[in-house]
């Protein structure tokens, strides 16, 4: 199970001195080492400055996930060097792709059937920039997610859980700042009143959060219900009229719920992911438009691109499909609704979620076969599904043809004693008045 490592502060874990509640104020941070997670725009800039005015000392962190929208993620550190700081880039990539690998291993999808790869990410993200913050001598985490959104709960949780003596500070809740930078134009005047270079740009329809196993868009436009999901432009998928014409084949080789080849290629995670999300993001795969309930208990909508995630996850699926049975299916789609709803939740390193993944593995230990497929403008045809060692699918049980030569298969008349079992609790909710044949759809 790839469980990513869980950092604890040294020493053993104590609650006397903990902070309870993430209340800092900007008014605060005299004197603290605050690792600000940054990424080079407007807000990273404007709280860094700030928080440098403060009287804290200051540096950056920014996670490499293998974004798809950064050409350079080393970009990064020179956005940041105007506000006088040192930004340490932390690759994460391999992390990214390990967790995506176990979601996929645990059909973890949320609310509306997409892949969360955002919460993914957080998980990530938070417990590979704390490491770094720890080495660096960081007293407090502060990061830029709003108070409206699942994003701070993430942020906070994860520190909370991992290093339980990291102080976090979050800018977008503090009334100080919230006051003094209502919008994007004060940002950019208070960094040009400091020699910051700073542009306001025109407003975005939609935002944007990437990493290697998918986007997310959301807010502006996507926040009204009547407008079109295509109004966003894909970054790893295509709309299905921009796809080929042509079917294009695909094979995809698992071992115990993991893929480990693609289309006669020996990958790893990283490899893997990527390769998954050039096939499937040139044939429109991955696009999905979802309401789904946020942590805070509020509605939100969001377009979201995730095709490698989907071409892996869909052509698993058949192998799940191929070598589990009822009960274990059953079991399998509780423990696969768990995990997606903790991960969204901010609850991957929890104790129920790794227990949710282990049983998860023990029931992908026999998830291994061959899945071959046709992909056409987003939709993924089965051709074949072979090599499954494992599989429970008898051909001769599942034929409606009788096969006198075959001793071990389903004998029809055998069914007749089945039949009469059903029909004695048929009879009873029958005679007993419990079924009714009619339903009223609509009310007088």
């Amino acid at each position: 199970m790839m469980v990513l490592k869980v950092i604890r502060s040294s020493g053993r874990i104590r609650s006397k001195g903990v902070r309870m509640a993430s209340s800092l104020s900007v008014g605060e941070l005299k004197g603290e080492t605050v690792g600000v997670c940054v990424s080079g725009g407007l807000d990273s800039r404007t709280v860094t400055s700030r928080l440098k005015d403060a009287g804290a000392t200051v540096m950056g962190f920014c996670a490499d996930l293998d974004q798809p929208d950064e050409e350079n993620i080393m970009d990064v550190k020179d956005k940041m060097a105007p506000c006088g700081v040192e930004t340490f880039i932390v690759d994460l990539k391999e992390d990214m792709a390990n967790i995506a690998f176990e979601v996929i291993k645990s059909q973890a999808r949320y609310d509306g059937g997409y892949w969360n790869t955002t919460g993914m990410a957080r998980a990530v993200t938070v417990r590979g920039l704390l490491g770094e913050m720890e080495r660096q001598g960081c007293t407090v985490l502060s990061h830029g997610a709003t108070g409206r959104g699942n994003d701070q709960i993430r942020f906070e949780r994860y520190t909370n859980v991992l290093n339980p003596g990291m102080k976090v500070y979050a800018p977008w809740r503090d009334a100080t700042l919230i006051k003094q930078f209502p919008g994007r134009r004060q940002m950019a005047d208070y960094l040009l009143s400091k020699g910051i270079e700073a542009e306001v740009g025109a407003k975005k329809r939609y935002s944007t959060d990437a990493n290697l196993a998918g986007l997310s868009h959301e807010a502006e436009d996507l926040e009204y219900l009547t407008t079109s999901s295509r109004i966003v432009t894909p970054t790893m998928t295509c709309w299905p009229e921009d796809a080929p014409d042509s079917i294009e084949k695909c094979s995809v080789v698992f071992e115990k719920g993991l893929c480990v080849a693609i289309n006669g290629k020996d990958v790893d995670p990283l490899s893997a992911m990527r390769l998954a999300n050039e096939i499937g993001g040139r044939n429109a795969l991955g696009m999905a438009n979802a309401m789904e309930n946020r942590v805070i208990g509020t509605k939100s909508r969001g377009v979201y691109e995730a095709p490698g995630m989907d071409l892996l996850g869909y052509c698993l699926s058949q192998v799940y499909q191929t070598v589990l049975d009822k009960r274990s299916t059953e079991l399998f789609l509780q423990m696969s609704r768990f995990v997606a709803n903790q991960i969204y939740d901010g609850r991957y390193f929890d104790p129920s979620t790794r227990a949710a993944l282990a049983a998860i593995d023990v029931l992908a230990s026999r998830a291994s076969g061959v899945v071959d497929v046709s992909l056409y403008k987003g939709t993924v045809f089965i051709d074949s599904i072979s090599q499954v060692p494992h599989s429970i699918y008898v051909e001769e049980f599942a034929s409606m043809e009788a096969d006198e030569a075959d001793q071990d298969g389903l004998n029809p008349t055998s069914a007749q004693g089945f039949v009469e079992v059903q029909k004695c609790e048929a009879l009873a909710l029958a005679k007993a008045g419990h079924i009714q044949a009619r339903r009223k759809i609509i009310e007088d």
